[in-house]
């Protein structure tokens, strides 16, 4: 063992000073007389003590060693564990140790020092957990989120098992709000919509002139009666008749107090078991405080998402409710279109509506039933690269009352319903599927943006259009499968009882009772006003048209099984006729025609759009010209023009007559189909049939 000499002369082991020098960041330790010693000043003999420090022996100092431990409590999701640890460890040995304590968690983490999150503890080499003010017996959170990425390691050869961080743990830096004033703590790093970012750097309050009759000051001074209002002020929403503030008003209000909105809490609703729980069996044969749901009390939402739904002209719905007008039958469709900022409402946002899909589906007089759609993907992709998503979607609920008049049966109003249940639950399914980002909730998203439009009759038998969304409890209660429509009470919904599939968390409303007062009913069965949101739905003014519209008749509308609307070839052809070749802007800027040719069966050219779309986002009809000079859409123009030579030529055909002399099948040169001999041309692609 290496030895070395003191100012006295005695011999001393170096390897306690070089433990102290290898373990300290300041190479000074603060002894019970509260004067800072150099670490060698600790050094001495048992039988002569130090000279800067003669109070203190190496006994005192091996204490002092002793005392750098310290042991932190660890709180998780998956209980509370304890660990020891050096006070001088680097961060990197915490999430090692943490590692260990918890064997289960399988899951990205990060720690805090707050029960907020508002304090990150970052892995790193360099930094200590005294540089976190770390103490003995200090508490410290573990949450379930992306912040450190750790994997555990197999055990090694000589068989003690080592738990070891393979690559460098990640942490994320937790950005600084962007709203002026606000303290929301950040919880997750997901892109928002363009539209909250740009709603989140505007100061939100809404600008007051100076009043003659009350303000008696001068023109570069203000009181309380001309102070900027808050977006969230009571007596301001109510005097412009808004029900439900917006949302990014309703996160001002969070951090309008003392705090900043630093306990602010925008974590979603959770209807089920919490899994990972250990300390008793699984339901059904056990369930505990920790791991179950908690009971839902439904409330009005104070808040939207959405607060006006603009249909860019009337255009869109006359062509949706075409199909009710020849049929009678009902109809569903998907809406397509941008979020904006609206300025009629503090800090509102408004879904301004540029086509509508149709998917396919089976309808009758009183019901629609949707079914499978291939082709969702490629419009949702297409409508993508047009700078549109789906953002709600319509359905009608129409009964002729006077067809000479035009006039419709009104019977959804206040006192039967406004959304039936069954209706509630598909606006739930659909905000599931389409959530909000939202940087604030640990989840990455909070709510939906997705409306619901119902096209129905209103109190003066009219063709009118009622827009909701249905609340953030609903919504949760849709998903994890509580809620469920009765069977003939539209106006109620049900929350199911328990089985031993499934735990289903007690759900309540209030209400007032005979006599006034305010009592607490299970929700078996439950209103559907409590869950819903009314979103205003107009048009405006001076009509946009994002595709091009004129006197041209426009192309078919997809999956609608009639005459006169069905998409083939011969409906093609028809389309493009009335149109000049240098102007194939004006033909492909419409919606239906470019998810017809961007999914047609005999030659379908998504993968080759991408210049034509962009061509029509960007109103450049030489970009757009260019592309129709190309080889994809000179071969579709061949097709159409052979196929319009054999219609004008050919004579046609009586049965027996389009196969052989015994009138055998024959089969389609375009694409192989086997028809029947009694057809002239193709059932599948419509082409002719060439002998």
């Amino acid at each position: 063992m290496l030895n070395c000499t003191s100012n006295g002369g005695q011999e001393n082991h170096i390897t306690m000073l070089q433990y102290i020098t290898e373990r300290s960041e300041h190479s000074k330790f603060i002894c019970s007389s509260k004067r800072k010693h150099p670490l060698w000043s600790f050094v001495g003999s048992a039988e002569q003590p130090n000279l800067n420090c003669p109070s203190r022996t190496p006994k005192y100092f091996l204490s002092c060693i002793k005392s750098l431990k310290m042991m932190l409590r660890i709180q998780s999701p998956e209980g509370t564990r304890r660990v020891d640890i050096d006070n001088l460890a680097v961060t990197r040995e915490l999430f090692e140790k943490v590692l260990n304590a918890f064997e289960t968690i399988e899951y990205p983490f990060t720690l805090y020092g707050r029960r907020d999150k508002s304090q990150e503890i970052a892995s790193s080499d360099t930094k200590t957990l005294a540089s976190y003010g770390l103490k003995h017996g200090d508490m410290i959170f573990l949450s379930p989120i992306a912040g450190a990425v750790q994997r555990v390691e197999q055990p090694t050869d000589n068989g003690k098992a080592k738990n070891q961080i393979s690559n460098t743990l990640l942490s994320v830096s937790t950005p600084t709000p962007s709203m002026p004033g606000s303290k929301i703590p950040i919880r997750s790093t997901v892109d928002e919509d363009q539209v909250d970012l740009l709603l989140q750097k505007m100061d939100g309050t809404v600008k007051r002139k100076r009043d003659p009759k009350n303000c008696l000051h001068g023109d570069n001074s203000s009181c309380i009666h001309c102070l900027p209002l808050e977006p969230y002020d009571a007596s301001y929403l109510k005097d412009l008749n808004v029900k439900h503030m917006s949302f990014n008003a309703y996160l001002r209000k969070l951090s309008s107090g003392l705090d900043g909105g630093k306990y602010a809490n925008l974590d979603n609703i959770s209807c089920r078991i919490k899994p990972g729980c250990t300390g008793h069996p699984p339901w059904p044969k056990g369930v505990c405080s920790k791991c179950q749901p908690k009971a839902i009390t439904l409330n009005s939402q104070p808040y939207r998402h959405v607060d006006n739904i603009v249909f860019e002209n009337p255009n869109l719905v006359e062509q949706f409710l075409h199909y009710w007008r020849v049929t009678g039958r009902q109809r569903i469709g998907f809406l397509y279109g941008k979020f904006d900022v609206h300025l009629d409402v503090p800090l509102g946002i408004k879904g301004t509506v540029a086509a509508i899909y149709e998917p396919p589906q089976e309808s009758t007089r009183d019901s629609v039933r949707l079914l499978p759609d291939s082709r969702q993907s490629v419009v949702d992709r297409l409508a993508a690269k047009l700078g549109l998503s789906c953002i709600g979607w319509i359905f009608t609920d129409l009964v002729a009352e006077d067809v000479s008049k035009g006039t419709v049966r009104n019977f959804r109003n206040a006192e039967t319903h406004f959304l039936s249940a069954q209706e509630c639950v598909m606006a739930g399914h659909f905000q599931s599927l389409h959530p909000n980002p939202c940087r604030f909730s640990s989840d990455g998203y909070f709510g939906s943006k997705f409306v619901t439009v119902c096209v129905t009759g209103d109190a003066q038998n009219q063709v009118h259009m009622e827009g909701y969304q249905v609340s953030n409890q609903c919504q949760a209660l849709v998903r994890d499968e509580c809620l469920v429509p009765t069977k003939d009470a539209p106006e109620l919904a049900f929350a199911r009882q328990s089985t031993a599939e499934k735990y289903i968390p007690d759900v309540y409303y209030k209400e007032k009772d005979a006599y006034g007062n305010e009592v607490t009913r299970e929700a078996r069965p439950l209103p559907v006003e409590y869950l819903l949101v009314d979103v205003p739905v107009s048009t405006p003014l001076e009509p946009v048209f994002t595709f091009a519209a004129g006197s041209h008749k426009p192309f078919p509308v997809e999956n609608r099984p009639i005459d006169g609307h069905l998409q083939d070839v011969s409906a093609l052809a028809s389309y493009l006729n009335q149109f000049s070749r240098h102007r194939f802007i004006d033909a492909a800027s419409d919606f239906h025609f470019l998810i017809y040719i961007a999914t047609m069966d005999m030659l379908p050219l998504m993968e080759s759009m991408d210049p034509l779309l962009e061509a029509i986002r960007s109103k450049d009809a030489a970009l757009a010209s260019e592309w129709a000079s190309g080889d994809q859409w000179s071969t579709v123009l061949q097709l159409l023009a052979h196929a319009d030579q054999m219609s004008t030529t050919g004579q046609p055909m009586e049965e027996g007559t389009a196969g052989d002399a015994t009138g055998t099948p024959w089969t389609c040169l375009h694409c192989t189909f086997i028809n029947m001999p009694n057809l002239s041309s193709c059932e599948i692609c419509n082409l002719p049939h060439q002998i």
